[in-house]
């Protein structure tokens, strides 16, 4: 079973540098690539000069995330294909519990490492912990993380659990699934475009798990920082693009109805905290929701009409109304 590690860089020379030591020492089973996004900076240079192992990709634009993958993996012939965020410090044998996995269970599509704190190296990061869920609303958690609430690594996500989604900061997929889900959506842009991806290999009988014994540190936020107005429109935007492709026909008019509802009362929440900008990205985000309706609405297909894949109906209120802010208090 060969492997390759694709790092997607835009004017990341110091992201590359800083982190790309610890792939190239740890990934011994693994073929890197680094997969330059139409890079603005000296990327490419620094990486021929400083890198001559590593093979180069090279994107014709910046396509963001969702484009710049479906570029790059395009033409890769290893089974498993691992997309790794440039901003993420890998340990020694990060790849085996991964690798493992897909060895062991060919209903597997999709795995995630345990994903911490590159910064606080005892927590859990944001962007996927120790993998993800969906509620019926469409609105992502964690193991490890609901909202800001971050939980401290005790291990007790050290197990190989079945999962919703996995991270787009570090995720493994099967090549040949991969292509024949149809690759990331590139409409999505940013955001939540491995969510839409691992709803469709649910869809298609495959499962999608966390390698809790792999370990990685991501910084989080080096891209598109956490307190920027664009990344709380892709994503609100991104998570109703996912309800509408995705969701059985019988929930959608109602689910899209209440989301209408939480999204207002999230709005003025931002509002209520001074962030303006945040404010009117919610409302940016459901105009280009609305705008775009009819031609996501084309992508819909595949569907189950018996859904199962929701860990619980509503994280907004068991969070909010209910205080529940661990995942182990979503089961009681």
């Amino acid at each position: 079973m060969t492997t390759a590690v694709v790092i997607l860089n835009w004017n990341g020379k110091s992201l590359l540098r800083k982190f790309l030591p610890s792939v190239l020492s740890n990934s011994e089973q693994a073929t890197v690539y680094v997969a330059d996004n139409a890079s603005t900076d000296d990327s490419v240079s620094f990486l021929r000069q400083n890198f001559p192992q590593i093979k180069l990709i090279q994107n014709k634009k910046n396509g963001g995330y969702a484009k710049g993958y479906n570029d790059a993996l395009k033409d890769l012939k290893e089974d498993i294909l691992i997309l790794l965020n440039s901003d993420i410090e890998v340990t020694p044998h990060w790849l085996k519990p991964i690798l493992h996995i897909f060895k062991q269970e060919q209903g597997v599509a999709a795995v995630q490492p345990k994903i911490l704190d590159y910064n606080n190296k005892n927590y859990f990061e944001y962007a996927g912990a120790a993998g993800g869920y969906i509620d019926k609303y469409g609105y992502a958690f964690c193991r490890g993380r609901i909202f800001d609430d971050i939980e401290e690594d005790h291990g007790q996500y050290n197990d190989d659990a079945i999962l919703f989604w996995a991270s787009g900061a570090c995720l493994a997929v099967r090549n040949h699934l991969f292509k024949e889900a149809g690759g990331f959506d590139e409409d999505f842009f940013a955001h939540q475009e491995e969510i839409d991806l691992c709803w469709r290999l649910n869809n298609s009988g495959y499962k999608i798990k966390c390698a809790g014994k792999s370990i990685i540190y991501h910084v989080g936020g080096a891209t598109l920082s956490s307190i920027n107005p664009r990344k709380t429109f892709f994503n609100f935007r991104n998570s109703l693009y996912l309800l509408l492709k995705n969701l059985p026909s019988s929930q959608l008019a109602s689910v899209l109805l209440m989301r209408m509802v939480l999204d207002g009362i999230a709005a003025f929440r931002f509002l209520s905290k001074g962030k303006v900008r945040h404010f009117f990205a919610v409302f940016r985000a459901h105009i280009n929701f609305y705008s775009n309706f009819f031609s996501m609405r084309k992508k819909r297909k595949n569907l189950q009409q018996k859904n199962n894949y929701f860990k619980i109906t509503s994280i907004v209120s068991s969070y909010f109304l209910a205080g529940k802010r661990k995942f182990s208090d979503l089961k009681n």
